[in-house]
């Protein structure tokens, strides 16, 4: 696929069929995902990857301390919970969609409960992708992670894979951590979720807007 269109065609999924990935291919797209640039080529990035038993006792064992333990899904890491327009209405715009595709009404807070779980399901997706950074590296380093990130996302693509990068995996991290062993000197940034794209599931038809270039950019020295 030529790159303009796989970036037209990457999207997040959230529902996956069981089909397993192999081993190599997971292989093969964190290498060349591993090409992604990093400020001073550091790069910051670690990944845990999760299948099989792993994978579905890492599952289990969030989505129980999620229910027993409901206070602590503070972020391990600072993130702010306030955001003003335009990015407010561009949240809500998107969640109003999806949901009403998932046929959840508003209001139904049993409904947006069991969902928001689906994230640590990854979705029914046979492989999960947890990223970790070192604690003491800057906010700069945060961005290495996030062309890492897109950088599978697109690889996953070019093979006729789909994905979806979920910040939720931020919350309820403690489980996480013990599950997986990650060190207390490294934050747990977000998770993504790897593999078949269910086509038959409604949520998947889901394609969020994008803002034109005009309401972004702003060009200097141009004749």
């Amino acid at each position: 696929m030529h790159i303009d269109d796989v970036l037209r065609a990457r999207k997040s999924v959230r529902a996956f069929k069981p089909d397993p990935v192999p081993l190599d291919l997971v292989t093969e797209i964190l290498e060349i995902a591993s090409l992604a640039p990093s400020g001073t080529n550091i790069q910051p990035w670690k990944v845990h990857v999760v299948a099989g038993d792993v994978r579905r006792r890492l599952e289990e064992e969030v989505l129980a301390h999620r229910e027993t333990q409901p206070s602590d899904a503070s972020a391990e890491f600072p993130r702010t919970s306030k955001r003003k327009e335009p990015y407010t209405s561009r949240m809500r715009k998107l969640g109003k969609d999806m949901y009403s595709l998932l046929g959840i009404p508003k209001g139904d807070q049993t409904a947006n409960w069991r969902q928001w779980g689906r994230n640590y399901q990854f979705f029914d997706a046979p492989v999960g992708l947890i990223f970790t950074i070192d604690k003491d590296l800057d906010a700069m380093s945060f961005l290495d992670i996030g062309m890492l990130m897109q950088s599978i996302m697109l690889a996953a693509k070019a093979r006729g894979l789909d994905t979806c990068a979920q910040g939720a995996w931020n919350n309820y991290w403690t489980a996480t951590r013990r599950i997986l062993g990650v060190p207390e000197d490294e934050y747990i940034i977000c998770g993504m979720s790897l593999g078949f794209a269910d086509e038959n599931a409604p949520v998947n038809t889901l394609v969020s807007e994008r803002e034109p270039v005009s309401s972004f950019a702003t060009f200097h020295g141009f004749e």
